[in-house]
Parts: structure tokens; C-alpha cells; sequence
């Protein structure tokens, strides 16, 4: 006999499996011998009152044998050969998670990536780390994987009416992910983690016939009669196919400037733009975990119960109608330089898998609006991206160069105070003391700098000078929005070519991408059924 049971524990108790099965037995009124087993449905934490506790969501085994998760099965063929081909702009997840859906309904996927394999992009990324050199097609934003491989790997998402997350999951753990992700609260996979996995999906893909193509930046869009046949890349190639899936990513900017300059339809979409704080994580732990009657002295925070992960926070701000809230949040994390060209400054921030990094950090930004970017009308749907470019090129200056970022303690920043020194801080090419109003525009400024000291009224421990605010987190979506038929997922004007994906406007993780390039190959596959 099987039973579906919910168990509220303390984090030792969660953590320990015989007591775990005392628990249940208790609750079921049945002895612990006749508990064989459990498997966790969800796991979750509940931190508002004094003491945190873990949510268990349990299937339980009763006098019957226990059998482990039963893992999805999927099955790739054999598309070498197939007749439909489509053309893949980008390995990101979209892109990927495209590719896969597409094999499994028998059509072969060309996937073509401007960037390097996750392999040899670490050795980029060490150069932009150490040395403040960026390879503009080989950066955090752009190879195998996308954005999200040096990005953290964060796997929660409220987009659930996009497609079946459940499935992106168990694709995950068919690749290497560890299976807790399937019941997580907030799965996490950890940049450490994720090449790996990405490494493995690439294979699949190439086992089954695909072409996974690096270093072929697309340039042009072969267009015959409003329907499109293939691309061109850099390197002259040319490619042709029965449909395009353009996944491009946010930060393709290149790509947005082709599609204007070719009249393609695009639009402006609304984004935010800000700042990355860091605090040490004990600080943190301290104000989520109320450990504070532990901790030595107010710096050092409180003492985390060791069956607890690092603590995260979320907070949204209302300032003036304007949103003010927290973004990709890296509990025990490290803040990346995520720039994609050079002079232009982009801060982002990833965990490994442990989490087990001093510090926190978190983008906190403000949303931007049409109306925010009228300097840049003539620049037409692309005012936006112009605009970010523009702050990005002002934080670099700031910086003083070699990607080192302009940076204040949490108070001085809300108080217009240039800090005579500032903590240790994650971000490894360096911060540089600067006035970041100078930096930043004015409505993102003051926005957060009234944010900032109420989120400090509900987080005593957040508002302080042991924080420290480093600019500029400019990319947390894409500025620019490619318009697809709600029904075909085409492009209104271009036949054939579907926008997918964080780049195109419709997708705002690693999840919410995968699902949207899943969608974008259905339609695909149903389109070539009917033909």
C-alpha cells in the first residue's frame, strides 16, 4: 500500500531519513517496520516565524516493497537522413530544448552557435575575470548553453501555463541533474553543475544526427517571398532549411539591428535596469533564519542550523508606480562581469551547486518603460536597447576600465555619499568607489535609492554599509520584443521564421526558455504533419 502524507519538521528532523520514517509511521498509526520506504513529492522551506521547519510532501511505502521514482522515458531517433530540416539560431536553452523536441518527432535540428563550446568558453571567461579582455562572440552571455550555463542554473518558474515543467525537469535529470530538482521548492542545478549537463544534451543531439555547428554567428536572413530559406553566417556558410527558430538570447543585439535593417517587424519591450547588492551571507541567514540570538556580534550575523541551505530573500517595492524588486538572486554566490562587448560594463551574479560562497547578491532593479527612453525615439523599437547600451558605456568608464565596476556601500549610496573604502566584494576583476547617480539615470536612481531604505525597515539586517551596490545590472531582459501569430507562433510578416525564447520577449529563465523552444518545435512538427 502507497500513502500521500505531509509532514512539518525541523530542519535536523528533515534531514535525518529514520526519523523521517518514525514520522510517518506515527502519522499513519502503522509500525516504522512496515515503512519500507518514502519518496519526496516536495520539499519546502517555511521561514516566517521564529523557527524555520521543512514542508514534506511524502509518498510512503507501506508493507509492500519500495520501488525508487519512476524516471520518464524518452526516446530520440535516428534524424540523420530525415526529410525537414530546421535551422537552430542559438544553443541556449531555447535552442536546445528545440533541438531535442524536434528529433523526437523525427526532424533534423542545425543548430548553430555563434559562441564556443562550455569547455572552451571557460578559458574566455578566465581572461574576462583576470585580465578585463571580452571575446564578443565567447562571453557569460554567448556559447553552448547560453546566459544560463555561467549563470547559475536556476530552475524555478511561474510560467507554468507555457508547457509541461515537469518535463523540462525530468530532461534535465535524463541529462545529469540530480533528481532532488523534481521536488525542490526552488530548484537549482549550480554553474559547476550545468556544462556537464549541457555537454551531454549536445551529444544526444549529435548521436542522433542532428549538426551542432560553434562559432557560426548568423548575419543575414535568406528571404524569398515573405517566407524565409536558410541564413548566412560570418564565415560565408551558407545554410538552408525548411524553417528558422530564431533563439538567439537577449543580449544578440546584433541580431535586433538586422531584423530593423531589413524592416523585419520588431517592437519595444518593457524591461529593468539597476544595480547587483552583495551582503555576506550571514547577514542573510541572520535576517531569514532569525538566528540572530547566535550570532558573536551584528557584523558577522547570525549562525546558520547546518541542514539549512544559505538563506535567499525576494522583495518588490512600489515607488511612485514605479516597480522596484529583486532579480536572480545568488544565495552563497559570486557577482560575474556578463559584458558582451568591449566599454560596456553588465554585472550579473551565479551559485555553484553548494552554495557555499561568504556572500549574497542579487540584482535589484526598476522597471523601464517606453515612456522612460523618449531621448532615444529615433532610434525607433530599438530605443531601448540603445538606452541600456548607453548605461552600460557609463559604467565601464566609472569603473575606470579593465571591467572593474563602480561601486558604494548600501548607505551611501541612499545617502549621496561617496565611500571612502569598500568591503571585500565577489565581483573579481574589481570595484572601484565611485557616485553611482552619476552612472545611473535619475528615475532609476532615486527609485531605488526610496526602495532601498523601506526594504531596510522590513530587513533591519539588509540595510547597511556592509553591503555593497555595484553597477550595472542592464540584462535582465531583452529590450526589444519580436512579434509572433498567436496561433502559428510565426512571425507575422516572415513565413517560416518563429521567434523563441528570452531574446524574442517570451521567456524570462532557463524553464520558461526551454518550454518556449519546446512550443516553437511542436507547432513545427504539427505544421510539417499537415503538409
Amino acid at each position: 500500500m502507497q500513502k500521500t502524507i505531509s509532514l512539518k519538521l525541523l530542519p535536523s528532523e528533515a534531514a535525518n531519513e529514520a526519523l523521517v520514517q518514525q514520522y510517518i509511521a506515527q502519522s499513519l498509526a502503522v509500525k516504522v517496520s512496515a515503512i519500507s520506504g518514502f519518496t519526496i513529492l516536495k520539499h519546502s522551506i517555511d521561514a516566517r516565524g521564529k523557527q524555520p521547519w521543512i514542508n514534506l510532501s511524502l509518498n510512503a511505502f507501506i508493507n509492500e516493497p519500495y520501488h525508487p521514482r519512476e524516471k520518464i522515458p524518452f526516446q530520440f531517433p535516428d534524424v540523420k537522413n530525415a526529410k525537414s530540416r530546421v535551422i537552430i539560431i542559438g544553443a541556449g536553452p531555447a535552442g536546445l530544448f528545440a533541438a531535442l523536441q524536434l528529433i523526437e518527432k523525427g526532424i533534423k535540428p542545425i543548430l548553430l552557435e555563434r559562441g564556443k563550446d562550455v569547455k572552451a568558453r571557460r578559458r574566455d571567461l578566465a581572461l574576462l575575470n583576470k585580465d578585463g579582455e571580452v571575446n564578443p562572440e565567447s562571453n557569460y552571455c554567448f556559447g553552448e548553453g547560453g546566459a544560463g550555463t555561467y549563470s547559475d542554473g536556476k530552475l524555478y518558474t511561474r510560467s507554468s501555463k507555457r508547457g509541461d515543467i515537469n518535463r523540462i525537469l525530468n530532461l534535465f535529470v535524463h541529462f545529469g541533474a540530480e533528481e532532488k530538482i523534481l521536488y525542490e521548492a526552488h530548484p537549482h542545478i549550480g554553474t559547476n553543475k550545468l556544462p556537464q549537463i549541457i555537454t551531454a544534451m549536445r551529444r544526444q543531439i549529435l548521436a542522433c544526427g542532428g549538426d551542432f555547428l560553434f562559432e557560426k554567428k548568423v548575419v543575414d536572413l535568406i528571404i524569398t517571398n515573405n517566407e524565409i530559406k536558410g541564413v548566412k553566417t560570418a564565415d560565408g556558410h551558407t545554410f538552408n532549411a525548411n524553417a528558422v527558430i530564431l533563439a538567439t538570447g537577449h543580449s544578440a543585439r546584433d541580431i535586433f539591428e538586422l531584423l530593423a535593417a531589413k524592416k523585419i517587424m520588431i517592437e519595444f519591450k518593457p524591461f529593468a535596469l539597476g544595480v547587483r547588492v552583495e551582503h555576506p551571507q550571514s547577514l542573510i541567514d541572520s535576517a531569514q533564519y532569525h538566528c540572530s540570538h547566535l550570532q558573536s556580534s551584528p557584523k558577522e550575523g547570525g549562525l546558520r542550523d547546518p541542514n539549512l541551505p544559505p538563506a535567499s530573500y525576494s522583495w518588490v517595492q512600489q515607488v511612485d508606480g514605479k516597480g522596484v524588486f529583486s532579480f536572480c538572486m545568488c544565495p552563497g554566490g559570486i557577482i560575474a562581469p556578463a559584458a558582451t562587448s568591449p566599454g560596456e560594463l553588465v554585472v550579473n551574479g551565479w551559485s555553484p551547486s553548494k552554495r557555499n560562497n561568504p556572500y549574497a547578491n542579487s540584482g535589484i532593479v526598476v522597471s523601464v518603460e517606453e515612456k522612460d527612453v523618449l531621448a532615444f525615439n529615433k532610434q525607433g523599437p530599438l530605443g531601448g536597447m540603445f538606452f541600456q547600451q548607453m548605461i552600460e558605456r557609463d559604467a565601464f568608464k566609472a569603473g575606470g576600465g579593465k571591467f572593474v565596476a563602480p561601486a558604494q556601500r548600501l548607505v551611501d549610496f541612499t545617502e549621496d555619499k561617496l565611500s571612502s573604502s569598500l568591503p571585500v566584494c565577489s565581483y573579481l576583476p574589481g570595484i572601484n568607489s565611485a557616485p553611482l547617480k552619476d552612472v545611473l539615470p535619475a528615475f532609476v536612481y532615486q527609485s531605488l535609492k526610496r526602495a532601498f531604505k523601506e526594504y531596510g525597515k522590513k530587513m533591519r539586517s539588509y540595510y547597511t554599509n556592509d553591503a555593497v551596490v555595484v553597477a550595472t545590472e542592464s540584462r535582465t531582459s531583452s529590450p526589444v520584443r519580436i512579434p509572433r501569430d498567436p496561433l502559428s507562433l510565426e512571425h507575422p510578416q516572415i513565413k517560416k521564421l518563429y521567434p523563441c525564447g528570452e531574446g524574442a520577449g517570451y521567456a524570462g529563465g532557463i524553464v520558461s526558455a526551454a518550454m518556449d523552444g519546446e512550443r516553437i518545435a511542436l507547432k513545427i512538427a504539427l505544421l510539417f504533419q499537415s503538409a
